[in-house]
């Protein structure tokens, strides 16, 4: 069974309103990752946006994408994935790979990358990615989430903290960055089971402290495979200055 991609975009982002039919080189955001999406569309089996919006849907429909429409009451990004699933119908075991709609930047070969851990790890509901931290400011800012995984590439904790925290280094002043100290990638491969389980799952408390939703997952006991991304992905958009810094990278 191929994989099926989702890209979840809505109108009303907090910090850029209107984000997704912000245009870059003549183009709305939100078709450049759709466009990114497409350049991987022989290994799924379907390519869909959904969102809430029926101006994006308008603009979405006119450049040729199939799009999904979904509720406005979704808290979360997952919610709405629930939603698709729900509405294709799809099966218990299909793979639904996340590509969220300010990310234009995403290498194709981490798409593929999602898919493929998730099939081969039938021990996890969601599979995501992760880069090797630079240095250890990046370490220490609590705008970049910290990954750490078992021997066996299943994530223990994910936090904004520093984790793991280095007691005998900062005592030593050796204090430097480990290979153990990952920095998460926010995408995701999820099993549909898990999506129409999710939206039964209350939040938890560790949720809420960090405000990082795959704490939910691991709350309930769910597993998440984490691998190295293959390829480092580029920014995101999620301020005017992102969306100038990603237009000059186009």
């Amino acid at each position: 069974m191929k994989p099926v991609l989702v890209i979840p975009t809505r109108y009303a982002s907090t910090r850029l309103p209107a984000k997704a039919l912000r245009l870059l080189k003549g183009k709305p955001l939100v078709q450049h990752v759709y466009e990114r999406a497409i350049q991987a569309q022989d290994r799924f089996e379907t390519i869909v946006i959904a969102t809430d919006d029926q101006r994006i849907q308008a603009v979405c429909e006119g450049f040729g994408a199939s799009v999904c429409m979904t509720s406005t009451a979704h808290e979360t990004g997952s919610d709405r994935l629930a939603e698709v699933v729900q509405i294709y119908g799809w099966a218990d075991d299909q793979v639904v790979v996340n590509l969220q709609g300010d990310e234009p930047l995403t290498p194709v070969e981490n798409l593929y990358q999602l898919a493929n851990n998730l099939q081969a790890h039938p021990e996890a509901m969601i599979a995501t990615l992760a880069t090797p931290l630079q240095n250890e400011h990046e370490l220490a800012d609590p705008n970049i989430v910290k990954v750490v995984k078992d021997n066996n590439g299943l994530a223990l904790y994910f936090s904004r903290a520093q984790v793991p925290f280095q007691r005998d280094a900062i005592k030593a002043g050796a204090y430097s960055v480990s290979h153990y100290a990952l920095r998460h990638v926010g995408m995701y491969a999820y099993r549909a089971e898990f999506l129409k389980a999710f939206t039964d799952l209350q939040p938890c408390l560790l949720e809420q402290l960090e405000k990082l939703e795959q704490l939910r997952a691991l709350y309930y006991g769910y597993r998440i495979h984490v691998d190295i991304a293959q390829t480092i992905p580029g920014p995101g958009v999620d301020t005017e200055a992102d969306l100038e810094l990603v237009e000059s990278l186009i």
